[in-house]
């Protein structure tokens, strides 16, 4: 197949995404706004796909265009990689210091797997920045599928089209009781035991919230909760106030709370969610995401919850 697109027409169509203007990407690129048009239009041909609903008042890019996105920026960035590699090492090394790796990452893992990655990614001499989407499992599923994200760190692998989970590993799920508290005195917690306290829980929809309505339904238990909140941190300072008690991954559990509050075990069979990558099917890693991927996948290893 005849390829009838160049390097100019995916420069022209990231800068109109960036800006959200073909007036702005012009003066960017140096371009008349005819010219940045023309090489829309010409992708658009080729690609048999409209990338831009236009409007009088804005710009508002389509599905094509956002699952575009990621696969120009790679093909951009392994082009002038090409080109680097023909220069001398001290150019390389500026250019790979301003490469960014985009990460969607559920905020609950971030203390106990992040720092590590970090730590063995620039070990191995990695300079390229990281930007960090910290947000809900639905959401780094959506950030992923969309090319947001060069890949995601997330929980419950909810279905997105397009996309594999990798586990990495199983943590579990606890409760978190104030201090103090007459539960934490008992060993062995049932089902019935939480449903006589003020229950606190992830909010509808998220990866933790369906692995917890499940078990509830298993056990037979309809929907019992007091509070509803967005983020473990809101969970655990409402604990730690002695205004209920909650059920979260226990990495969600950060070392500023371990003295504030009392961890329980489930009821057996307790809950277990999945920790793992996310990634788009059959896409083509540069190396710096390559590399931090393999960092997280070593710093997976040496996790220990406690």
């Amino acid at each position: 197949m005849r390829i009838n697109f160049d390097f100019g027409d995916l420069e022209a169509f990231l800068s109109v995404m960036e800006s959200g203007s073909f007036h702005t990407a012009s003066s960017a690129l140096g371009l008349s706004q005819s010219a940045i048009t023309r090489r829309i239009q010409k992708l658009e041909t080729a690609l048999g796909s409209e990338l831009f609903e236009r409007t009088t008042r804005a710009v508002q890019p389509t599905l094509a265009a956002k699952r575009l996105k990621a696969r120009a920026e790679a093909i951009l960035e392994d082009a002038r990689e090409t080109t680097l590699a023909l220069r001398d090492e001290s150019v390389a090394l500026e250019y790979q210091r301003n490469a960014v790796v985009t990460v969607a990452i559920i905020p609950t893992v971030v203390e106990r797997l992040v720092p590590e990655a970090l730590r063995c990614f620039r070990e191995e001499g990695n300079a390229a920045r990281i930007r960090f989407l910290d947000m809900a499992a639905t959401d780094v599923a959506g950030a992923v599928a969309q090319g947001d994200a060069d890949f995601g760190i997330c929980s419950v692998p909810v279905g997105e089209p397009g996309s594999e989970f990798e586990p990495l590993f199983d943590e579990p799920m606890v409760v978190a009781l104030p201090s103090g508290h007459e539960l934490g005195e008992v060993d062995d917690l049932n089902w019935k035991d939480l449903a006589r306290q003020s229950l606190i829980l992830p909010a509808r929809g998220t990866g933790n919230r369906l692995l917890i309505d499940d078990a509830m339904a298993r056990a037979r238990l309809g929907h019992f909760w007091t509070y509803e909140v967005q983020r473990s941190s809101t969970m655990l300072e409402l604990v730690s106030g002695g205004s209920g008690i909650g059920i979260l991954p226990q990495s969600a559990i950060t070392k500023g709370y371990v003295d504030r509050i009392v961890i329980g075990h489930l009821p057996t069979p307790g809950i277990v969610r999945p920790v793992g990558l996310l990634t788009r099917i059959g896409q083509a890693d540069r190396p710096a995401v390559a590399a931090f991927r393999t960092a997280v996948r070593t710093a997976a290893d040496s996790v220990q919850l406690s």
